[in-house]
Protein backbone atom coordinates (compact mmCIF):
# COMPACT_ATOMS: atom_id res chain seq x y z
CA UNK A 1 0.00 0.00 0.00
CA UNK A 2 1.43 3.34 -1.07
CA UNK A 3 2.11 5.92 1.63
CA UNK A 4 0.75 9.45 1.67
CA UNK A 5 2.75 12.41 0.39
CA UNK A 6 2.07 15.63 2.33
CA UNK A 7 3.77 18.91 1.52
CA UNK A 8 3.88 22.13 3.52
CA UNK A 9 4.21 25.34 1.54
CA UNK A 10 4.50 29.04 2.19
CA UNK A 11 6.69 32.07 1.67
CA UNK A 12 9.30 33.47 4.03
CA UNK A 13 8.49 33.75 7.72
CA UNK A 14 5.12 31.97 7.74
CA UNK A 15 6.20 29.51 10.45
CA UNK A 16 6.87 26.37 8.46
CA UNK A 17 9.64 25.05 10.70
CA UNK A 18 7.73 25.11 13.99
CA UNK A 19 4.56 23.82 12.36
CA UNK A 20 6.39 21.03 10.54
CA UNK A 21 7.55 19.81 13.95
CA UNK A 22 3.94 19.88 15.11
CA UNK A 23 2.61 18.06 12.01
CA UNK A 24 5.30 15.40 12.26
CA UNK A 25 4.57 14.70 15.93
CA UNK A 26 0.82 14.65 15.33
CA UNK A 27 1.12 12.07 12.55
CA UNK A 28 3.48 9.94 14.65
CA UNK A 29 0.94 10.02 17.50
CA UNK A 30 -1.67 8.76 15.04
CA UNK A 31 0.48 5.71 14.36
CA UNK A 32 1.98 6.70 11.03
CA UNK A 33 5.55 6.02 9.98
CA UNK A 34 6.67 9.43 8.73
CA UNK A 35 9.73 10.45 6.74
CA UNK A 36 10.39 14.16 7.18
CA UNK A 37 12.40 15.92 4.50
CA UNK A 38 12.76 19.23 2.67
CA UNK A 39 13.31 20.92 -0.67
CA UNK A 40 15.65 21.80 -2.05
CA UNK A 41 17.52 19.16 -0.11
CA UNK A 42 16.83 15.83 1.49
CA UNK A 43 19.90 14.02 0.12
CA UNK A 44 23.63 14.73 0.11
CA UNK A 45 23.55 15.85 -3.52
CA UNK A 46 20.38 17.88 -3.08
CA UNK A 47 21.66 19.60 0.06
CA UNK A 48 24.80 20.66 -1.84
CA UNK A 49 22.57 22.20 -4.50
CA UNK A 50 20.52 23.89 -1.75
CA UNK A 51 23.64 25.50 -0.30
CA UNK A 52 24.47 26.90 -3.73
CA UNK A 53 20.96 28.22 -4.36
CA UNK A 54 20.66 29.95 -0.98
CA UNK A 55 24.18 31.38 -0.90
CA UNK A 56 23.75 35.17 -0.82
CA UNK A 57 27.15 35.55 -2.49
CA UNK A 58 25.87 33.87 -5.66
CA UNK A 59 24.75 36.98 -7.54
CA UNK A 60 24.98 35.64 -11.08
CA UNK A 61 22.81 32.50 -11.10
CA UNK A 62 20.43 32.97 -14.02
CA UNK A 63 16.71 32.31 -13.63
CA UNK A 64 16.89 29.29 -15.94
CA UNK A 65 19.90 27.86 -14.08
CA UNK A 66 18.03 28.32 -10.80
CA UNK A 67 15.00 26.46 -12.16
CA UNK A 68 17.09 23.60 -13.51
CA UNK A 69 19.03 23.30 -10.25
CA UNK A 70 15.75 23.04 -8.36
CA UNK A 71 14.64 20.14 -10.52
CA UNK A 72 18.07 18.50 -10.43
CA UNK A 73 17.85 18.48 -6.62
CA UNK A 74 14.26 17.21 -6.85
CA UNK A 75 15.15 14.37 -9.19
CA UNK A 76 17.75 13.07 -6.74
CA UNK A 77 15.39 13.60 -3.80
CA UNK A 78 12.61 11.62 -5.47
CA UNK A 79 14.89 8.78 -6.50
CA UNK A 80 16.72 8.44 -3.19
CA UNK A 81 14.12 9.35 -0.56
CA UNK A 82 10.55 10.15 -1.55
CA UNK A 83 9.62 7.37 -3.96
CA UNK A 84 11.23 4.55 -1.91
CA UNK A 85 9.45 5.80 1.23
CA UNK A 86 6.05 5.95 -0.47
CA UNK A 87 6.55 2.50 -1.97
CA UNK A 88 7.29 1.14 1.53
CA UNK A 89 3.97 2.55 2.67
CA UNK A 90 5.54 5.33 4.75
CA UNK A 91 4.09 8.82 4.89
CA UNK A 92 6.35 11.58 3.53
CA UNK A 93 6.20 15.06 5.05
CA UNK A 94 8.10 17.51 2.87
CA UNK A 95 8.98 21.14 3.55
CA UNK A 96 8.12 22.59 0.11
CA UNK A 97 7.93 20.77 -3.22
CA UNK A 98 7.01 21.71 -6.79
CA UNK A 99 4.33 24.21 -5.79
CA UNK A 100 7.24 26.27 -4.45
CA UNK A 101 8.86 26.15 -7.87
CA UNK A 102 5.72 27.50 -9.50
CA UNK A 103 5.58 30.20 -6.80
CA UNK A 104 9.25 31.21 -6.62
CA UNK A 105 10.59 30.55 -10.10
CA UNK A 106 7.24 31.02 -11.83
CA UNK A 107 5.57 33.83 -9.91
CA UNK A 108 8.69 35.37 -8.40
CA UNK A 109 11.10 35.10 -11.34
CA UNK A 110 8.46 35.24 -14.06
CA UNK A 111 9.29 31.92 -15.76
CA UNK A 112 6.38 30.63 -17.84
CA UNK A 113 4.47 27.98 -15.90
CA UNK A 114 4.25 25.86 -19.05
CA UNK A 115 8.05 25.48 -19.00
CA UNK A 116 7.95 24.46 -15.34
CA UNK A 117 5.21 21.93 -16.14
CA UNK A 118 7.44 20.27 -18.76
CA UNK A 119 10.14 19.70 -16.14
CA UNK A 120 7.57 18.59 -13.58
CA UNK A 121 6.27 15.89 -15.91
CA UNK A 122 9.78 14.82 -16.90
CA UNK A 123 11.19 14.58 -13.36
CA UNK A 124 8.09 13.44 -11.47
CA UNK A 125 6.04 11.53 -14.02
CA UNK A 126 2.56 11.27 -12.54
CA UNK A 127 3.70 11.78 -8.93
CA UNK A 128 2.10 14.75 -7.18
CA UNK A 129 1.54 15.48 -3.48
CA UNK A 130 -1.59 13.91 -2.05
CA UNK A 131 -2.20 16.86 0.26
CA UNK A 132 -0.68 20.31 0.65
CA UNK A 133 -0.91 22.63 3.65
CA UNK A 134 -0.30 26.24 2.58
CA UNK A 135 0.66 28.54 5.44
CA UNK A 136 -0.45 31.99 4.33
CA UNK A 137 0.09 35.44 5.79
CA UNK A 138 0.79 38.98 4.62
CA UNK A 139 4.15 39.41 2.95
CA UNK A 140 5.13 42.28 5.25
CA UNK A 141 4.50 40.24 8.41
CA UNK A 142 6.30 37.20 7.02
CA UNK A 143 9.39 39.15 6.03
CA UNK A 144 9.49 40.85 9.42
CA UNK A 145 9.51 37.45 11.10
CA UNK A 146 12.13 36.10 8.70
CA UNK A 147 14.32 39.15 9.23
CA UNK A 148 14.35 38.61 12.97
CA UNK A 149 15.70 35.07 12.80
CA UNK A 150 18.85 35.16 10.64
CA UNK A 151 20.89 36.88 7.97
CA UNK A 152 18.92 36.93 4.71
CA UNK A 153 19.74 34.23 2.14
CA UNK A 154 19.80 34.80 -1.63
CA UNK A 155 16.00 34.65 -1.91
CA UNK A 156 15.26 36.68 1.23
CA UNK A 157 17.26 39.58 -0.23
CA UNK A 158 14.68 40.07 -3.00
CA UNK A 159 12.30 43.03 -3.19
CA UNK A 160 8.83 43.08 -1.62
CA UNK A 161 7.18 42.73 -5.05
CA UNK A 162 8.97 39.39 -5.56
CA UNK A 163 7.30 37.96 -2.46
CA UNK A 164 3.93 39.48 -3.35
CA UNK A 165 4.03 37.56 -6.63
CA UNK A 166 5.00 34.39 -4.78
CA UNK A 167 2.08 34.69 -2.38
CA UNK A 168 -0.35 35.40 -5.21
CA UNK A 169 0.86 32.36 -7.15
CA UNK A 170 0.48 30.13 -4.11
CA UNK A 171 -3.08 31.34 -3.56
CA UNK A 172 -3.92 30.85 -7.24
CA UNK A 173 -2.66 27.27 -7.08
CA UNK A 174 -4.65 26.64 -3.91
CA UNK A 175 -7.77 27.83 -5.71
CA UNK A 176 -6.98 25.73 -8.78
CA UNK A 177 -6.27 22.54 -6.80
CA UNK A 178 -8.87 22.87 -4.04
CA UNK A 179 -9.09 19.13 -3.39
CA UNK A 180 -5.38 18.97 -2.55
CA UNK A 181 -4.79 22.26 -0.73
CA UNK A 182 -5.61 23.32 2.81
CA UNK A 183 -5.00 27.05 3.28
CA UNK A 184 -3.93 27.83 6.85
CA UNK A 185 -4.19 31.44 8.07
CA UNK A 186 -0.76 31.86 9.66
CA UNK A 187 -1.34 35.43 10.87
CA UNK A 188 -2.84 34.14 14.13
CA UNK A 189 -1.13 33.00 17.34
CA UNK A 190 0.65 29.66 17.07
CA UNK A 191 -1.98 27.71 18.99
CA UNK A 192 -4.72 29.01 16.68
CA UNK A 193 -2.66 28.14 13.61
CA UNK A 194 -2.14 24.63 14.94
CA UNK A 195 -5.86 24.23 15.59
CA UNK A 196 -6.40 24.85 11.88
CA UNK A 197 -3.66 22.34 11.07
CA UNK A 198 -5.26 19.67 13.28
CA UNK A 199 -8.57 20.15 11.46
CA UNK A 200 -6.80 19.65 8.13
CA UNK A 201 -4.82 16.64 9.33
CA UNK A 202 -7.88 14.95 10.80
CA UNK A 203 -9.59 15.31 7.43
CA UNK A 204 -6.53 13.86 5.69
CA UNK A 205 -6.40 10.94 8.10
CA UNK A 206 -10.00 9.97 7.35
CA UNK A 207 -9.47 9.83 3.59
Amino acid sequence: MRGRFITVEGSEGVGKSSNLDFIYEYLIQKGKTVIRTREPGGTSVSETIRDLLLDARQKTISDDAELLLMFAARAQHLSEVIIPALERGDWVLCDRFTDATYAYQGGGRGIDSARIAILEDWVQGSLRPDHTLLLDMSVEAGLERAGNRSHPDRFEQEQLSFFERIRQTYLERAEKYKKRFFVIDAEHALNQVQQQIVTALDEILTK
